[in-house]
């Protein structure tokens, strides 16, 4: 039915239980009855698949204590509580904490099915976009190219999936060598748009007169090409170095934009390169081409705000770069994991790629250290002391992650080799992926 979908019932009188069941059954619902907020919350997790409908006055825990725990759990589920007659306050509380709507008591059937439709319609929508999102995030291959666990690569992933769906132009900003154009390419795959073309042009490559042949042409009679604007039609038109745009390629640019509507027919995503010289892209463009492109903005964390992301990034680069070799990837010390998580990498991504493949070079020579690279990287950098900027204990636990993963990838995901190697015993390993959030099936071949 088109309405199958789960309402859990919860009151401790079971002739109100059996009602509502029975009338919202009629309906074309999945009922199921708890007698007690305990109960219903053995079953009602975060991915629920339907909403809740709760009495406020039950004993033990009462109404409003279910609600604040469901809230806590999943705070887009639909609850819709029943009130007694005059428990006004109550309803108002309810309200306050998160529940969909509430019902007093004696209440209009018509109406309880009319609030269980509008919820369960919220509900349908709220889980399909949260299919929707892990289908894209886990499926999508340049979304994998988005490595990390940090909360700000967290970040940057759902606003990639949120702004991906959005239509509006967007504007990137972020250090030199974050990956910014990686980003533009993510939110154009995960999009509406992403079997349409994707179009990139460098506006710092390009002197005025050929980046405006180039955008808006005329094109030249050996180069075969559509002029940007008319390539990307329907699709993605990147434009790198936004800030490298003349006035009059700005006011081009912005005439184009203001004639294609809402909403528009191409899309533009600028990136924006100012930020690590002190300057923004709104001081250097035009305000009003300015706030069309930054209609919608994402910026791209530096590499330093990425704690142990670093450690990742270095693992998968230099084994990729160790395969390329044909070589051993080096191994990483205590000493150079803490090296490498307070390296301040003023050039962020760009910078610790090239410093993965020169350790491989490096390790296959048998020469030289992780260390003795920062150190050239770095002039200024001192010795790294690990009580400085972080607790050594998060130090040492990011260590210990990257060594268990290291491990662990290396031997296939098998729990013997493991334990064998780094001399833990079964129980201690278990503990320790679980602290780290490591599951044993993503390593097996």
């Amino acid at each position: 039915m088109a309405n199958a979908m789960k309402i859990a019932i919860v009151d401790d009188e079971q002739d109100m239980r059996q009602s509502i069941s029975q009338w919202l059954a009629l309906s074309g619902y999945d009922t199921e009855t708890f007698a007690s907020a305990e109960e219903a919350l053995g079953t009602v997790g975060p991915e629920y698949p339907g909403i809740v409908i709760s009495d406020i006055k039950m004993p033990g825990m009462d109404g409003i204590q279910l609600l604040k725990k469901l809230m806590g759990a999943d705070s887009s589920l639909p609850v819709i509580m029943i009130t007694g007659h005059g428990d006004v306050p109550m309803a108002v509380e309810a309200m306050r904490i998160g529940a969909f709507d509430f019902l007093e008591k004696p209440f209009n059937p018509d109406r309880m099915s009319e609030l269980a439709k509008k919820a369960t319609n919220a509900r349908r929508l709220v889980l399909d976009t949260r299919a929707l999102r892990r289908e894209l995030a886990e499926g999508g291959q340049i979304m994998k190219k988005l490595i990390g666990a940090s909360p700000v690569m967290d970040r940057l992933r759902e606003d990639i999936l949120d702004l991906g769906q959005a239509d509006g132009h967007v504007l990137i900003e972020g250090e030199t060598g974050t990956g910014k154009t990686l980003v533009a390419h993510a939110l154009h795959a995960v999009g509406a748009r992403a079997g349409k073309k994707f179009v990139l042009v460098s506006c710092g490559a390009h002197d005025e007169d050929a980046l405006m042949q180039r955008l808006f042409g005329p094109m030249q009679p050996e180069d075969s090409r559509l002029p940007a604007i008319e390539e990307a039609r329907g699709g993605t038109l990147v434009l790198e170095d936004i800030e490298a745009l003349s006035d009059a390629a700005q006011a081009r640019l912005l005439s184009v934009i203001n004639d294609q509507g809402t909403p528009p027919e191409t899309r533009i995503v600028a990136i924006c390169n100012l930020q690590d010289e002190g300057r923004t892209c709104e001081s250097v463009l035009r305000s009003d081409l300015f706030y069309r492109l930054a209609a919608l903005k994402i910026t791209v964390p530096p590499l330093r705000a990425r704690g142990e992301d670093i450690l990742a990034l270095f693992t998968r680069l230099s084994e990729q770069f160790a395969e390329e070799y044909g070589c051993e990837a080096p191994k990483v010390s205590a000493q150079e994991a803490a090296q490498l998580l307070q390296a301040p990498w003023p050039g962020n991504v760009r910078q610790l790629i090239n410093l993965a493949e020169r350790a491989v070079l490096q390790s296959r020579r048998g020469q030289g250290t992780i260390a003795s690279l920062l150190m050239s990287d770095h002039d200024q950098m001192q010795p790294v002391m690990t009580t400085e900027g972080k607790p050594l204990k998060e130090y040492v636990e990011a260590f210990e992650r990257m060594l268990i993963d290291n491990t662990m990838r290396r031997h296939k995901g098998s729990i013997a080799a493991v334990m064998e190697e780094l001399r833990l015993p079964r129980r201690t390993l278990n503990e320790k992926m679980a602290k780290y959030g490591l599951a044993r099936a993503d390593y097996l071949a």
